[in-house]
This record gives C-alpha cells, sequence and structure tokens, in this order.
C-alpha cells in the first residue's frame, strides 16, 4: 500500500512511562494531536493524514498501554489519561491553546480534560463519542464483583497466526475496511509474540471492566466548563447513533453542554471513521480547525 505521508515515531517520558508520539509532517507546520480510541493505537490515523490537504505537524500519542507506548500488565485508571494529556500538552504545545481530533475514548479524554484545563484546548473534534449510557445505583454491586473476577487472572488477546488472518478478521469485523487498509493495520497496529503469531498491539488489561459507574452528570459538568468550540462528528452506524438515535432529547441535553458545540454527520460509516471515511473525516477536520 502507498503511504503518501511517512510517520515518524518518538519515545519520551511521560508521568514515569515510556509514551510513544508518532509525527507526520514539519515540525513548524501547525500542529494538530490526535488521540485515538479504546483498544487502538495512533497508526489508526494514518489514512485521515494522508487525505489533509494542508500542511500540519500531526502528532498522535500511542495510549499509556497501547501500541509501542509501555504497557502496565494491570488494571488501569481512566483519570491518568488526564494526566498523561496534561504532561503532552506541556511538551508540545506549552504556549497555545491545542487543536485536538479526539477519536472515541481519545474523544472522552479530551473533553473531560478541557473542563478542567480549558485554556488548553482551541478546539475539539469529537469523533463518534458523546458518552455513555449511564449506570444505574443498583448495579454498583455487579460492576464491583465483574472487575474482582476478571482481575483473578491475567486477561487475554485473541491471537492470530499471521498478520494476514489478523487482516482477514479485521476484514470480516468491518464490511467497509479496503484490503489494502486492513494490510496496514495488521501491520502497525499489532505486535509478534516471541513464537512467531501476532496480536493487536493493546495491553488486554484494558478489557477489564470498571468497577466504577459510569455517571453522565459529572461528565457533563466537565462539558459545561469548557471554552473551546467543540464539534461532534457522528456516523450513521456509528456508536452515537446507537445511544442515542432513538433518544434525540438526550443527544441535545448533552449537546447542549457546550458554550459553542455543532454537529456533523458522515453516511455510509461505522464507528471508525478514521477507516471507513478517512477523506470525510480530513475535509471535517480542515474546514473546523482555522489553518494558520
Amino acid at each position: 500500500m502507498q503511504i503518501s505521508a511517512p510517520s515518524r515515531c518518538e519515545r519520551v517520558a511521560i508521568n514515569g512511562l515510556t509514551y510513544n508520539i508518532r509525527h507526520w509532517g514539519e515540525d513548524d507546520a501547525p500542529l494538530l494531536l490526535m488521540l485515538h480510541g479504546w483498544m487502538d493505537s495512533s497508526a489508526s490515523f494514518q489514512f485521515t493524514v494522508d487525505a489533509l490537504r494542508h500542511s500540519w505537524h500531526v502528532l498522535a500519542p500511542d495510549w499509556r498501554g497501547y501500541g509501542q507506548s509501555e504497557w502496565l500488565n494491570r488494571a488501569y485508571w481512566f483519570a491518568d489519561y488526564y494526566a498523561d494529556l496534561d504532561a503532552l500538552l506541556d511538551r508540545y504545545s506549552p504556549g497555545a491553546p491545542a487543536r485536538i481530533v479526539g477519536h472515541s475514548m481519545g474523544g472522552a479524554v479530551a473533553s473531560i480534560y478541557g473542563g478542567a484545563r480549558p485554556e488548553r484546548i482551541g478546539g475539539l473534534l469529537m469523533v463518534d463519542f458523546l458518552g455513555l449510557l449511564p449506570n444505574e445505583a443498583h448495579e454498583a454491586p455487579g460492576c464491583i464483583r465483574a472487575w474482582l473476577e476478571h482481575s483473578r487472572g491475567a486477561p487475554k488477546l485473541r491471537i492470530y497466526a499471521s498478520r494476514e488472518q489478523l487482516a482477514a478478521r479485521l476484514l470480516q469485523f468491518n464490511a467497509r475496511l479496503l484490503p489494502e487498509r486492513a494490510t496496514f493495520l495488521a501491520l502497525h497496529c499489532a505486535i509478534e509474540l516471541p513464537d512467531g503469531r501476532f496480536v493487536v498491539a493493546c495491553d488486554p488489561w484494558h478489557k477489564v471492566p470498571s468497577p466504577q459507574l459510569y455517571r453522565v452528570e459529572e461528565v457533563m459538568a466537565c462539558w459545561r466548563a469548557m471554552t473551546a468550540p467543540v464539534r461532534l462528528v457522528t456516523a450513521d452506524e456509528g456508536y452515537v447513533m446507537q445511544r442515542f438515535q432513538k433518544h434525540p432529547e438526550e443527544l441535545q441535553r448533552r449537546m447542549a453542554c457546550f458554550v459553542n458545540g455543532s454537529i456533523a454527520g458522515i453516511d455510509d460509516c461505522g464507528h471508525n471513521v478514521q477507516h471507513d471515511q478517512p477523506e470525510k473525516l480530513a475535509a471535517l477536520i480542515e474546514s473546523f480547525f482555522t489553518y494558520q
């Protein structure tokens, strides 16, 4: 597969862990930070970067426990991502609010962080994420019990005999994914085990369910504290529509939290917008952020 925008990787210390930071473009170009989602890694944005028409310095970290960043090999706590993003912005955008594209979990981290540090974000394009469905209080014992059970042993990832088998699985999972893109992802978003087999480059401990209930009102309080423009990108077959299409009043209630919020939809697209419609996503990125 021909990749028009080669990336380069940098290893940096972030909050006591070795982080892998992927860069595209020249260092002196306008900075654009891309944050990947759950069970993904930075190389996932390659097709979107290829579709950008302007010159950008795109920076995309592998979150802790993903890709080539250091893995904990134990349970993760979501709040650590806020501290990691804080440290990343201190390093790469210390003097200016950052332009951020956050897919799924990346959007969750950036939008909550943006309420605590509104001065650090100049704009957020939140891709197919508008919070989870809320838990009920009576679910708390079950959540803790599930966490305890999963924490007793080391979780496992599905193992593939070859990169070709992994690419075939990606194509089976997503009918919109082009074969050459599946091949690229199997090469750059997977790791080889000592026995020559392959797994997706994600610490399996990320699959352990949280013992904490999801409290959407607390999340929405952070959204209300954001001052930067926020654009939600929805996919017609993505998670936001699955969760809220039948509850438009809830979608509007959540969007109303953002002082300057808007919505843009992409058709013929699943949750992984950056794989299914990277050209349309790139166009929305460049129409949302002022190029300077």
